[in-house]
């Protein structure tokens, strides 16, 4: 059986959280770079894959898909085994839970830290764009209070959807890994629950040999 092949640069947040799901599995696959710089990702080629011209884009024969989170989510499900079951569609409840918190990174915690790691790092680091520092002020007050919140769930729970490991807290790893990178990873220091949750995410093999790959290069 062919390898899948997951169309997208390995430092793309949104192509780590396929990359890191397909390693939890132990699934074959390729990953064929989409260069960003020259627009590779608005060709007729990649617009065939993803039509709304974003990465990745993922092909599995002839079933091509897009969205990280739908991509994963059949990941998970097709390599699925009882010792790899990473969505917990089996108990009603553990899946409730997944996608609540699923949801929240989406809708809440995500958008709270990526404008900090764009102001802190893809911006200067790569585009020479200088730090908006207003910005970064407001979106770290703005994670402060969600901090907060997740601070009191890990109190209670080793993981997000409860004492399980799951793709929910595998989804937080790639825009969190950039966030630790920026001059403000120190805040984690204020949740201790929640800087051990992300420190035992960091403790995976396959995060490990995900986050290697996701270092942005200098423009």
């Amino acid at each position: 059986m062919a390898p899948v092949k997951v169309f997208g640069p390995a430092m793309s947040t949104n192509v780590a959280r396929v990359l890191v799901c397909l390693e939890e599995v132990g699934a074959e696959y390729e990953v064929v770079n989409i260069d960003f710089k020259v627009m590779e990702h608005k060709s007729p080629e990649h617009l065939a894959r993803n039509p709304f011209g974003q990465m990745p884009a993922f092909q599995d024969g002839d079933l091509l898909l897009f969205e990280s989170r739908a991509i994963s989510k059949y990941v998970l499900r097709k390599y699925k085994t009882d010792e790899v079951d990473l969505l917990r569609e089996g108990n009603l409840k553990e899946i409730a839970m997944v996608d609540v918190w699923t949801e929240v990174d989406a809708h809440t915690y995500k958008p709270a830290l990526s404008p900090i790691v764009y102001e802190c790092l893809f911006n200067p680091i790569m585009y020479g764009i200088p730090t908006n520092e207003k910005v970064v002020a407001e979106s770290l007050e703005k994670l402060k209070k969600v901090l907060e919140v997740y601070e009191a769930r890990l109190s209670k729970h080793e993981y997000l959807a409860g004492d399980f490991i799951s793709f929910v807290d595998l989804s937080h790893f790639p825009s969190t890994f950039y966030f630790m990178v920026t001059p403000h990873a120190v805040l984690f220091d204020s949740y201790p629950h929640v800087k051990a949750w992300w420190e035992r995410l960091m403790a995976r093999p396959s995060i490990k040999k995900i986050s290697a790959n996701m270092i942005p290069p200098k423009a």
